[in-house]
């Protein structure tokens, strides 16, 4: 054994196809081009043009053949092979030697780093010829993959014996010239440009299917996802007036539609409740118990002076909602902080408060819109 070398593998390997590979597991998947990992060289017998593999080409094309890896501290002694081709590789993972279909691998313990190669064939004619070796036939081909550290240079053929040799040389010179770097941003850019307009489509066509097959006004559209852009696909006309309206009308609609719901299940009337509606028109912090969410509902829920009417669920399958429960969110949905989402928690909770009414609800509330928007002057 030479100063400085370790022997990492030594017997039969058994390949298919004539091919077996060397590949670094933090590399680009493998995908087997063999065009792709010759393009651009000089030699046909170890591809290396794919960062992290060598496609390495044997004579034999399926069965056994002698296999030799060592890693050299430095350039070692031409070993005397009959075809011997040299290439750089670049390790950064484990780097594995392993047969076509991955039945078979070795771990080569390549120190992260920059490695010349260097692969040498011995026999490959023969191999050829032999086609397929059989258990007990004798060997053919036999090969010796050597590395040792070195920088980055382009592929060499140091030897050319056989004539499977030659036609491989002859394959990857004859493969076009590998795209420059303009043409590999051109097409990253269609690329890019590509996934961008699948992306679009895609989301147009959830748009298409969210919205019944019609897009709304891009008001509505570029509504963040909230109550106001739910309620537009029950009445996009009335949201889309109300968007158009500007901040402070929806602010004072919200305030109407919180009254419409309170009135329609008699909250109005009693007086704690009034107090907080009032707080509301007033644009002033809402009251006790409307300051802590659970102390209102257990006042609610415990107040004999509040009415209790059931009525039908919105989705009619049931008739024994408590109808003042369903208003009663509306009063801090109309305090929200954003006025867009006050009005849509506003809007939710009045329909589900006039139920099977909601035609109603929608007229009196196109009124109030109506109405606040010819006070500001506003279309």
């Amino acid at each position: 054994m030479l100063a400085g070398m370790r022997t990492v593998l030594a017997g039969d390997v058994h390949v298919h196809y004539g091919q077996i590979y060397v590949h670094d597991e933090r590399g680009a998947p493998f995908e087997g081009d063999l065009a792709a990992c010759f393009t651009g060289q000089r030699n046909g017998l170890c591809g290396a043009a794919v960062p992290g593999h060598l496609f390495l080409i044997t004579g034999l094309h399926t069965g056994d053949v002698g296999f030799t890896v060592e890693v050299h501290e430095a350039g070692p002694p031409d070993a005397g092979g009959e075809d011997v081709v040299e290439v750089s590789f670049h390790a950064e993972g484990r780097t594995v030697l392993v047969t076509w279909g991955g039945e078979d691998w070795w771990d080569l313990e390549l120190p992260p780093g920059g490695y010349r190669v260097r692969y040498s064939g011995t026999a490959m004619d023969a191999g050829r010829a032999r086609d397929t070796r059989l258990g007990g036939e004798p060997r053919q081909d036999s090969y010796l993959l050597q590395f040792w550290p070195g920088p980055p240079s382009a592929d060499v053929v140091v030897r050319e014996t056989s004539a499977i040799a030659a036609y491989w040389h002859g394959f990857a010179r004859d493969l076009p010239p590998p795209p420059t770097e303009a043409e590999l941003a051109a097409r990253r850019e269609a690329r890019q440009r590509a996934e961008e307009e699948a992306r679009a489509k895609a989301r147009h066509e959830q748009l298409l299917r969210e919205w019944g097959g019609v897009l709304p006004d891009a008001a509505i559209l570029d509504l963040p996802r909230g109550s106001l852009r739910e309620f537009a696909k029950a009445d996009r006309e009335l949201v889309a007036a109300a968007i158009a309206a500007g901040p402070d009308v929806r602010r004072a609609l919200a305030r109407r539609v919180a009254h419409l719901a309170f009135e329609r299940a008699q909250l109005d009337g009693v007086g704690w409740i009034a107090d907080g509606l009032r707080a509301l028109d007033r644009g002033l912090p809402l009251p006790p118990p409307f300051d802590d969410w659970t102390a209102a509902w257990n006042r609610l829920l415990s107040d004999p002076a509040v009415p209790h009417t059931l009525v039908r669920t919105p989705d009619g399958r049931h008739d024994n909602a408590l109808q003042q429960a369903m208003a009663f969110p509306a009063l801090f949905a109309a305090a929200h902080e954003d006025e867009s989402e006050a009005l849509g928690q506003a809007l939710s909770a009045a329909g589900h408060t006039y139920a099977g009414d909601r035609p109603e609800l929608l007229a009196q509330v196109r009124a109030a819109l109506a109405e606040l928007t010819s006070r500001t002057g506003r279309p």
